[in-house]
């Protein structure tokens, strides 16, 4: 049985861990490393995540690290980039280098039977005949990716997380690995700690098991990253509660929208003190640590990418729309036309029902490799992102010429998930704050935290946090929320009372 699951491994915060001896109480501590920063990995990252995957205070909970019924999985950072660790699967324990991931709810690992595919020649492989605990399930099933696939069987085993042991737990081995992004990762597989409504093949999370065989006291558990790259360690990740001496004042939280993903509604979008007024009336976000950027509608993005002055591709598409149907799109705004209704009047958007053909915004990927029997959907999706940015300069009284002028330089910023969004690494200083609204609380993000770096000196590489995802109503638009924003904000991933939480990080 194949079945299609909207998720993806990103390579940029892998997140594994290797066990240490607990230093109070019960805790467990497990280390996590990270590996350097590179162009190339962003580009993989984007793709085998973003394209494919969506389509993809407690209340009396927080508790002391001393508590005994808390497992403490302390992380270790390296140059700053990806974070991997240990688990062990068997009887005695076979290790595994994995991503611990909100975004995803299976566990995968290379199988010994996995004979074809390089990136299993050299990784770890679980072996089944070197376990006394295994138990043979065999049902095939596979995970489907932007840049590729993996497929395999089922298996069942025990799963040690640092001291935890987990039983009878359900995982894939996989046996067909086909795709460079898994040749060139630094992990061997992914635990998946989302909800069961997207496990492939409706298995049981690790994470459930967790709660269900008794191992946590509380349905709780909360991510800690250390941004610092010099530090010993590099974060926690803390199952039965939270670690107090990594945050500071209360957790703002929000209620889960949709299981399945960690989902909740944001509020406004600001870029430096200016509303974008694209989420104001609320966005879906989903907070995911698999995920290392923040990824969000083109429209936004591109106005982002605009800001901090980073380098895009240039929209034919949009270019287009500006020079021959700006003024059309803008008279149309202010004579009072709807928004939603001004491409489809313009002859650029042909509605079909009550739903648009091209309906949403598609990333510009998506867009240039649409073959031609779209028709026009290209310049209705650059029509519905013009529209946008023109009826937000209209809020700020902007004038016609300056306005076509401003959305003319944006189509120069439109991101491409396949390309570099570079950033002068001296100008870092000059460019603006980007705040989430999170329950009317603002989530701001300076330039040193949503700008990643690599290399040193005058070969160091600066490059833009933000990624393009657009993702179509009803479930979009959509934000996803990765590493540059769990960096900043100490997150809680409260299963029992299904919501999430955030604090300024310790």
């Amino acid at each position: 049985m194949e079945k299609k699951h909207l998720c993806a491994a990103l390579l940029l915060w892998a997140i594994a861990c290797s066990a240490l001896p607990a230093s109070s109480g019960d805790l467990l501590r497990i280390g996590l490393k990270k590996h350097s920063l590179d162009v190339n990995s962003i580009k993989a990252a984007r793709v085998a995540k973003l394209q494919d995957r969506y389509g993809k205070h407690v209340n009396g909970i927080e508790k002391k690290s001393s508590d005994s019924d808390i497992d403490i999985v302390p992380l270790k950072n390296y140059l700053d980039a990806q974070y991997y660790g240990e688990i062990g699967i068997g009887s005695p324990p076979q290790k595994f280098k994995v991503i611990f991931d909100t975004g995803s709810s299976n566990l995968w690992v290379p199988s010994s039977k996995c004979y074809f595919s390089i990136a299993c020649w050299i990784h770890s492989k679980y072996k089944a005949s070197k376990s006394s605990t295994y138990t043979r399930d065999g049902e095939s099933c596979s995970i489907r990716y932007g840049t590729g696939s993996i497929s395999g069987h089922f298996s069942m085993d025990n799963v040690q997380v640092g001291d935890l042991v987990v039983k009878d737990q359900v995982f894939i081995e996989a046996t067909r690995e086909p795709s460079i992004t898994f040749i060139v990762a630094k992990f061997d597989g992914i635990l998946g700690l989302g909800f069961q409504e997207i496990s492939v093949g409706n298995t049981t999370p690790v994470w459930y098991n967790m709660v269900g065989q008794g191992l946590v006291k509380e349905p709780v558990f909360s991510f800690w990253f250390n941004r610092d790259a010099n530090a010993k360690q590099g974060g926690e990740l803390v199952f039965g509660g939270v670690d107090p001496k990594h945050f500071k004042g209360n957790h703002t939280y929000a209620p889960l929208t949709q299981k399945g993903y960690w989902q909740f509604n944001m509020g406004d979008f600001l870029v430096g003190n200016t509303s974008t007024g694209y989420c104001a009336g609320g966005c879906a976000a989903i907070v995911d640590s698999g995920t290392s950027l923040l990824a969000g509608p083109t429209t936004i993005v591109t106005q982002i990418n605009h800001a901090i002055g980073a380098e895009g591709v240039v929209s034919m598409e949009c270019k287009t729309i500006v020079s021959q149907y700006g003024e059309m799109i803008w008279d149309l705004l202010v004579s009072g036309v709807r928004p939603d209704q001004v491409c489809s009047q313009a002859g650029l958007c042909f509605v079909d029902g009550a739903q648009h053909v091209s309906s949403n915004i598609r990333t510009v990927v998506e867009r240039e490799t649409e073959g031609s029997t779209v028709g026009e959907a290209p310049l209705c999706t650059a029509c519905e992102m013009a529209v946008v940015w023109m009826q937000n300069q209209l809020k700020q009284e902007g004038t016609k010429e300056k306005v076509l002028e401003y959305v003319s330089q944006l189509c120069e910023k439109i991101p491409s998930p396949m390309g570099e969004s570079a950033i002068d690494c001296n100008s870092i200083s000059s460019m603006p704050d980007i705040t989430f609204t999170i329950k009317d609380k603002a989530f701001v993000l300076t330039p040193e935290q949503y700008i990643l770096k690599t290399g040193e000196g005058v070969a160091t590489i600066c490059v833009s946090g933000f990624a393009a995802l657009d993702v179509p109503p009803p479930r979009g638009p959509l934000w996803i929320l990765g590493d540059v924003f769990m960096g900043p904000y100490h997150t809680v991933f409260d299963y029992g009372k299904s919501q999430v939480g955030f604090a300024e990080a310790a």
